[in-house]
Order: structure tokens, then C-alpha cells, then sequence
């Protein structure tokens, strides 16, 4: 989906997604010291406003500004500040070296994109951060349900994984997840469908 078929869902509804975060980005951040985190195409904003309350100094990019206009309410309701930047993640550069998190939760775009993000992810990262990644695994076509059913904006954690030569791979798996456990996912009669997703927590090198 383009930027205007972003803007377009997010201005059908309220909130197309929950409020509350992604449990996975709750699982694997949690054990980590708040400092400074970038979330690349951060939505409708739960998870960067959720990383705030935690106490993340969080800058969030998005190109869809009917997403970021529903984030910048959604932190103030909670009484956090972020810092809301609009631009395509694919062409933002964000500062070097500057962030102890990266933060990507479910874009999904063709391989060639993929790998910009990623250096550009790896770029912004101090030495010692983490990057997170966390998508539909490609599995999920044929054995999962939802997400996208195009395989060329799909990817697996080791597409990831060669995407980081130098860094300590702590995570590189695929889960199931529940698709009903989370609003935007699934419909009516589809308790217990489930999503192949899968993620990569890794830390570049220190020094």
C-alpha cells in the first residue's frame, strides 16, 4: 500500500490498530534501559507513544500524516512527548549514531527498499544499540493467515540476518501469533486463526 492508501485507511476509523503495543515489541524491549529509540513507520503511534511512557526518548517517522495526526492525540491523552517527523522512512536519514533502539514493526515493501531501511536502521544506531525487527514472516502465505499475500515485500529473519554482517544476532526466529489477540487483525468467527511472524533483536558491534 502507497502513502495515499495510508492515509486513506487511517482516516476510515478512528484507530485501525490498538491502542496498547504490539505485545512482541513489549516482550523484547522491556528488558532494555530507556535511552534514546527510533520507530520507523510508527503508524498510528501506540508503540512510540508505549516506548514514552517507559521512559524512551523516542523519535517516530511516518509518511502518512492522517497515522501521525491520530499519534500526536494518542501522546497527549497519556501525557507523553515524541517527536513526530513526516517523511518516508525509505528517504529519511536519520541522524548517525544517535539512537540505542531502532524500532521496525510490520512494514512490509520490496527487498530493495528493505535493504536501504536496514542501513539507514544501522546507521542511526550507537555503537552497542539494538535493532528490532518484527514482520510477517514470508511463511505466512501459505501456512498463516492475513498481512500481505505478496511475497516480494515479504521477507524471513535470515533475509534480515544477511542484512547485518557485523552485528550480535541475540534473536532471528519465527512465532506464531494469535491474530484475533489484536484489533485490525482478523474478523468475526476467526477466533483462533493464527500469523507466521517472525522478528531479528540484534546489537551492532561496539566500537
Amino acid at each position: 500500500m502507497d502513502q495515499a492508501g495510508w492515509n486513506k485507511r487511517y482516516a476510515q476509523r478512528e484507530f485501525v490498530w490498538s491502542l496498547t503495543p504490539n505485545q512482541t515489541v513489549v516482550t523484547e524491549t522491556a528488558p532494555l534501559t530507556p535511552a534514546t529509540a527510533l520507530n520507523l513507520a510508527c503508524g498510528e503511534g501506540r508503540n512510540a507513544v508505549w516506548l514514552a511512557e517507559q521512559g524512551w526518548q523516542v523519535s517516530a517517522v511516518d509518511y502518512a500524516k492522517t497515522g501521525l495526526d491520530k499519534a500526536r492525540r494518542l501522546a497527549a491523552a497519556r501525557g507523553v512527548a515524541v517527536d513526530w517527523i513526516l517523511a518516508d522512512v525509505i528517504e529519511y536519514p536519520p541522524s548517525p549514531a544517535t539512537f540505542a533502539l531502532v524500532l521496525i514493526a510490520y512494514l512490509h515493501i520490496p527487498a530493495h527498499q528493505r535493504e536501504q531501511l536496514i542501513h539507514n536502521a544501522c546507521q542511526a544506531l550507537q555503537a552497542g544499540g539494538t535493532l528490532l525487527y518484527i514482520g510477517h514472516d514470508l511463511s505466512n502465505i501459505e501456512h498463516g493467515w492475513g498481512g500481505p499475500q505478496d511475497p516480494a515485500v515479504l521477507c524471513t529473519p535470515q533475509d534480515i540476518v544477511n542484512l547485518l554482517p557485523d552485528f550480535t544476532i541475540e534473536k532471528a526466529e519465527i512465532f506464531e501469533r494469535p491474530v484475533t489477540q489484536e484489533p485490525g487483525h482478523g474478523k468475526p468467527g476467526e477466533a483462533g486463526a493464527i500469523a507466521l511472524d517472525m522478528l531479528v533483536r540484534a546489537l551492532k558491534p561496539a566500537g
